[in-house]
């Protein structure tokens, strides 16, 4: 513990994190003093704790000011506390593996209100996440869904390592398999319940405006090639065309000025009926969701029909 009053050193923290730009100074002030006095203490410690502790006047944790610095500089939160919180899960998440989104819960959930209905039905449900990223999606599928057999699909490296970590330290039964989105899980084509994906969609030409985003997610996991970035989720729509059964769904995230262009790109598949935008908790169109149809089979696509080191990125992680 530091001399510095907590009280105090939480009130110079929020201001340079506000004039650093940070959305949520003073939260994430907290939030860093909690990460440290819960690795202190070998506990987890709230911001409700930190508050308190505040309150009756204790010492600020010992390289809270370090930390904070590193928040100024706009390094994810996530980052520094290398957690992240999803629906209820804590992932692990640091460099090299996209951090999960609070919008992207409410793509998970399509996915789980329908993967719990066929398990209610039919005593359990087969269910794929593809580019899992950090195993996010997967995980809570797992997690909220006991008798889903769950299979993720992550082909860059580093992020499947974070996702292996995940699922390991979680004890859910995950299936995780290291292979590009279009072409992995073949054994499996035509019998899946749920296909959920939150693939990269950003196009190249759109820098994000944060630098948390800009500087530290990774690339692979954000841009979705293509002049409309729309290139991976075409491969992901088609992958989820082959490996759903009939009457399966499919449900992938995209940003919010996509809505049209994802409904078209489920349609051109020629595999989906029922094809929706529907909107995340704040309103906004966040995914496509669409019902695979009886009668269609879907046009195949070939790795690496997209030209060179197409096939070394698409299925990439984004969740």
């Amino acid at each position: 513990m530091t001399g510095t009053p907590l009280a105090e050193a939480l009130r110079a923290a929020e201001l340079l994190l506000a004039g650093a730009g940070v959305p949520s100074p003073r939260v994430d002030a907290e939030l860093l003093a909690a990460h440290l006095m819960g690795t202190e203490a070998g506990t987890t410690v709230s911001r409700g704790q930190v508050q308190a502790a505040a309150v009756l006047g204790r010492p600020a944790p010992d390289g809270l000011s370090a930390l904070v610095a590193r928040r100024a500089a706009r390094e994810p939160l996530q980052h520094l506390t290398g957690r992240a919180p999803f629906r209820g899960l804590e992932l692990a998440v640091g460099p090299g593996v996209f951090v999960p989104r609070p919008e992207t819960e409410q793509v998970a959930e399509v996915a789980i209100a329908e993967a719990r209905s066929v398990a209610l039905r039919a005593g359990s449900v087969l269910v794929a996440d593809l580019c899992t990223g950090s195993g996010a999606i997967a995980l809570a599928l797992a997690h909220e869904v006991p008798t889903a057999v769950v299979h993720a699909v992550e082909l860059d490296r580093a992020a499947h390592e974070w996702a292996a970590r995940n699922v390991a330290v979680s004890g859910l039964e995950v299936r995780l398999v290291r292979g590009d989105a279009r072409t992995a899980l073949g054994a499996l084509d035509g019998t899946l319940d749920v296909v959920v994906s939150n693939p990269p969609y950003v196009p190249s030409d759109a820098v994000p405006v944060d630098p948390e985003v800009a500087q530290h997610d990774p690339a692979v996991a954000l841009y979705g090639l293509g002049r409309d970035g729309l290139e991976v989720p075409r491969g992901i729509a088609a992958a989820a065309a082959r490996l759903l059964r009939p009457g399966g769904l499919f449900v992938m995230e995209h940003a919010e000025v996509q809505a049209d262009a994802a409904r078209d790109l489920v349609r051109a598949t020629g595999a989906f009926d029922d094809i929706q935008t529907c909107a995340d908790l704040t309103g906004r169109a966040r995914m496509v969701v669409a019902r695979r149809n009886r009668g269609t089979s879907p046009v195949p696509t070939p790795v690496g029909a997209d030209g060179p080191g197409r096939a070394d990125v698409v299925g990439d992680s984004h969740a």
